[in-house]
């Protein structure tokens, strides 16, 4: 066997490896996007199925999900969309502040900072949300916006990545920007800001998506309904029988979209982010 032909056994096999991978990683959701457009009865009696069956297809589960409590479904939305907003702008403001600093400049400490970042990678989040329950009780910030976003607004990880992003970036451009008389904060605004939009826009995806769909932490924090996120508030759509796989199916469906739009938008920079920043070190 030919070496070219090899590559091309290699290369077909790799291939029809990721296919499958990709059709299992998928049918969760071809599952659920089935199952929101049939009727709750046909769930129970037959459960989940790839098969649709056009005399029952239906947009019933869509109207019961916009219509249910007053359509309440829409306060979840937007509670979640102002969330995800404001706790992503504020996270690629700070972490990227935090990677700068460990990759630009030298001071005491650094190497020890890094080391801290990278142990605090390691501890496993549910074991802090005892910790930061009883901190927010005691600063009363219980049922509120600024107790859900303040605990993840530095995640480590993030830091890390643009640390790891900026070392490549070239620190000449810092060296000729100070000889021209710039300041330090309009060096990182106006120079380096802009050459770290690949970065910018991986962690815009991967922080948007987290906390789009993260579930604990807001049932812990919020205790009120309508302040409830999408994810803690369609549980609490579901009533005492689980009979309500109609509304779940269906927002969870229409969850997914902003996700999807999020991605689409920000997919070069995504991909050039985790490519670049993912081989310096």
């Amino acid at each position: 066997m030919t070496g070219k032909r090899k590559k091309h056994i290699l290369f077909v096999a790799n291939n029809l490896f990721l296919l499958g991978l990709g059709i299992l990683v998928m049918l969760p959701f071809v599952f659920m996007l089935v199952a929101s457009f049939t009727p709750t009865r046909e769930i129970w009696q037959g459960g989940l199925g790839l098969r649709i069956n056009p005399e029952t297809v239906t947009l019933e589960n869509f109207r019961a999900l916009w219509t249910n409590r007053d359509g309440i479904y829409w306060r979840f939305f937007f509670n979640s969309v102002f969330v995800t907003t404001v706790n992503t702008i504020l996270i690629l403001i700070f972490t990227s502040m935090v990677g700068y600093g460990l990759a630009m400049y030298q001071f005491k400490g650094r190497n020890f900072l890094i080391i801290l970042i990278l142990c605090t990678m390691m501890i496993p989040g549910t074991i802090l949300l005892l910790p930061l329950f009883r901190l927010l009780t005691t600063f009363r910030l219980m049922d509120s916006y600024v107790g859900l976003i303040l605990p993840a607004m530095v995640p480590a990880f993030s830091s890390f990545f643009f640390r790891q992003f900026c070392i490549g970036l070239p620190k000449e451009y810092m060296e000729a920007a100070r000889i021209d008389g710039s300041g330090e904060a309009a060096i990182f605004l106006r120079i380096y800001v802009p050459l770290m939009a690949p970065a910018f826009g991986a962690m815009a995806i991967l922080q948007g998506m987290g906390i789009w769909n993260d579930f604990i932490w807001p049932m812990i924090v919020l205790r009120t309904t309508t302040s409830l996120t999408l994810a803690p508030g369609l549980m609490s759509s579901m009533t005492p029988y689980e009979n309500s796989f109609d509304i779940l199916f269906a927002g969870s469906v229409m969850s997914v979209i902003p996700i999807i739009i999020l991605f689409l938008f920000n997919q070069r920079a995504f991909i050039g982010g985790l490519t670049v920043g993912g081989v310096k070190g």
